[in-house]
């Protein structure tokens, strides 16, 4: 069984794991220290893990995860069944209001794209499963220059549903209407039995 392994692979996976933490973002020393590999060792880990979206780095040169470990997550039995609850829903409100529509969770102060729907037209706004910002507290909305996202809480779940466009395109009054309609539809799917 020994043959089996490959060294490189498992020193990538070490350093994966060391993101199992309550830290947003993890410092090289830091990530040094968790793995008990050289920063040398660690900056071609990273540099490849970063490739290929599995981390990513700030401005600040820490590190955190990427996309590609949620977009993988959702490959998960559970995820694909939360998704063949949600998308049909998504599909008819996006259709209805001609905008993004999207299911968001939120943890720990992060909100995050699980599923979206994006409109046929060329002027949208790209929302994609994966994609993370900061939330406070209050309206979980992301600031999107030149456009608007609004967003409706679903009933019993910590799950978020969200229209996003071009500013004034659907009126607030009507999108909030089509928000609440969807959310009711989605809290009667037993839409809590899913974790966020």
């Amino acid at each position: 069984m020994a043959q089996d392994r490959v060294e490189a692979v498992e020193r990538a996976l070490s350093v994966m794991e060391a993101f199992d933490t309550q830290h947003e973002s993890l410092s090289l020393a830091e990530l040094a220290e968790a793995t008990t590999l050289y920063k040398s060792t660690l900056l071609r880990l990273l540099g490849s893990l970063e490739r290929y979206d599995y981390v990513q780095r700030d401005a600040r040169g820490r590190y955190r995860l990427g996309a590609t470990p949620a977009r993988l997550a959702r490959r998960h039995v559970p995820s694909r069944q939360l998704a063949s609850l949600v998308m049909p829903v998504l599909e008819r409100l996006c259709h209805d209001t001609g905008e993004t529509a999207a299911l968001l969770s939120c943890e720990e102060g992060q909100m995050e794209c699980r599923l979206s729907t994006l409109p046929d037209t060329d002027l949208r706004h790209a929302l994609r499963p994966g994609y993370r910002w900061q939330w406070q507290d209050g309206d979980p909305s992301l600031a999107l220059p030149g456009g608007t996202m609004i967003c409706q809480a679903v009933p019993d779940t910590a799950y978020w549903l969200s229209l996003s466009g071009p500013k004034g395109r659907l009126p607030a009054r009507e999108a909030r209407r089509a928000l609440q309609e969807a959310a009711a539809r989605l809290s009667q799917r037993a839409l809590q039995d899913y974790p966020s």
